[in-house]
């Protein structure tokens, strides 16, 4: 259960397909835990873009009606959390623009690091923004390049951002996707039944569509796809990975496959490793759902201690309007999550959960299963302390209110009064995504940030 720290974008391409914006409607609502503030789609149809965009989630911004105006046989999608900008429809995603050389949709998922430096450097030379968007600085840096190729736009563009991006162009007639060269974020390549093309932010969304994986988009590569060719492999950059750690620890949904590995399978793992360097005698192993439930199985398969659900999470509350006094705080966490009474009474407990962000959620389901009857509750975190904030694609809270950067363990498990509290550790981490070398971002558990 997230404590405001949110990934939060998804990317979907279609390309090839002549229901290509129904495709691109049903790949986001498999993408829709990536973003819940708004939700967009541009098609193209060789003589036009069409955009439809709105704040709101995918079944409420789209309909058979307005899925009809977006004709063509390609499309991008886009779900969002805003991670730079505002709540704004303006800031919603695709970006479109009209330019000298027509007509073009832009969807990112990520967060350029020099954005401000590039922007002012924009305006400084005539350019006028409409939106506080990073991705905007891409429409204008296209806009002014003076290549005579889209293509060469693309390139001369992203050649002057830096930080995390995981991209999907639209023209008229050809469709681009473009990772940067940590690839941060994931970004893979399907095909679908009819022989087009789909890229999306998880592999989730091709199940969905009965899309076929490929392989993932390499960090640092341009795919482009054009009609009647097969997609044209260009790299831009050459690649260092540094993938996101935390698409397997908590963002990416279980049946996905990102960077190359089951999401499911590695939670697994992770909770496996930390039942190996962190045991406790006890008598129930329970997740904190839904994000501690894959780590929670490992666990319990790895100590030999019962499984159990022994929180029950209603999926069909959303805000509440109530003012925020802690009497209220406390009565919503109790409506999005129940004890199994009968389950807990009398017994000790191992609740697990993928991370702690400000402690707050953590000490009143704590409180909530000792008033269950629950003798011992002692809480396992199957990633490290969250220390530090992302500033490649996540929305985390600043230092000073991430809890692990201001008190030590001991102090968070007098904070969450918790009879014990462990982590998992980065190495025994690294282990369970199979990690052999330095190919994983971790700045958030260590502060040691890439670019």
């Amino acid at each position: 259960m997230r404590e405001n720290m949110n990934e939060k974008c998804a990317v979907v391409g279609i390309f090839g397909h002549e229901e290509a914006s129904k495709l691109a409607y049903f790949s986001l609502h498999a993408l829709q835990h990536r973003g819940q503030e708004a939700a967009g789609i541009s098609s193209a149809d060789g003589h036009k873009v069409h955009t439809i965009k709105d704040r709101g989630l995918v079944m409420k911004v789209f309909n058979e009606e307005n899925l009809k105006t977006l004709q063509g046989s390609a499309a991008v999608g886009h779900t969002r959390y805003s991670t730079a900008g505002d709540d704004s429809i303006l800031d919603a995603q695709p970006v479109f623009a009209r330019y000298d050389l027509g007509e073009m949709a832009i969807v990112h998922n990520g967060n350029l690091t020099n954005a401000e430096e590039v922007r002012n450097g924009l305006i400084e030379k005539g350019a006028i923004f409409q939106t506080f968007m990073d991705t905007e600085n891409l429409i204008h840096l296209i806009a002014k390049s003076t290549k005579d190729k889209l293509l060469d736009r693309i390139i001369d563009a992203v050649e002057r951002i830096e930080g995390a991006f995981s991209l999907v162009f639209l023209s008229r007639t050809k469709m681009f996707a473009m990772r940067d060269r940590h690839g941060f974020r994931p970004l893979s390549l399907g095909r679908l039944p009819n022989g087009g093309y789909i890229v999306a932010s998880e592999t989730c969304a091709f199940d969905l569509v009965g899309a076929t994986f490929i392989r993932d988009v390499e960090p640092g590569e341009l795919i482009v796809f054009e009609e009647g060719k097969a997609p044209q492999s260009i790299k831009v950059f050459e690649a260092t990975p540094k993938h996101c750690i935390f698409e397997y620890v908590y963002f990416a949904r279980p049946d996905s496959s990102v960077f190359g590995q089951s999401v499911y399978e590695t939670r697994k793992n992770m909770g496996k490793e930390l039942a190996r360097i962190e045991p406790v005698e006890a008598d129930l192993v329970i997740p904190v759902p839904d994000g501690g439930v894959p780590a929670a199985i490992g666990y319990a398969q790895e100590s030999g201690i019962p499984y159990e659900m022994g929180i029950m999470r209603n999926h069909y509350i959303g805000r509440t309007f109530i003012e925020p006094t802690q009497e209220m705080r406390d009565l919503k966490v109790k409506m999005k999550l129940s004890p199994m009474t009968d389950i807990i009474k009398g017994k000790r407990v191992i609740v697990v959960d993928d991370s702690i962000v400000r402690g707050t959620t953590s000490k009143r389901i704590i409180r909530m299963l000792k008033e269950a009857g629950a003798s011992e509750v002692h809480m396992r975190i199957s990633s490290p302390p969250t220390t530090d904030p992302c500033y490649y694609g996540v929305d985390t809270p600043d230092k000073d209110k991430l809890i692990a950067s201001n008190m030590s363990t001991k102090e968070i498990c007098e904070f969450i009064e918790a009879d014990s509290l462990a982590y998992l550790d980065e190495a025994s981490l690294l282990r369970s995504v199979n990690a052999t070398d330095e190919s994983y971002c971790t700045a958030c558990f260590t502060g040691k940030y890439i670019v």
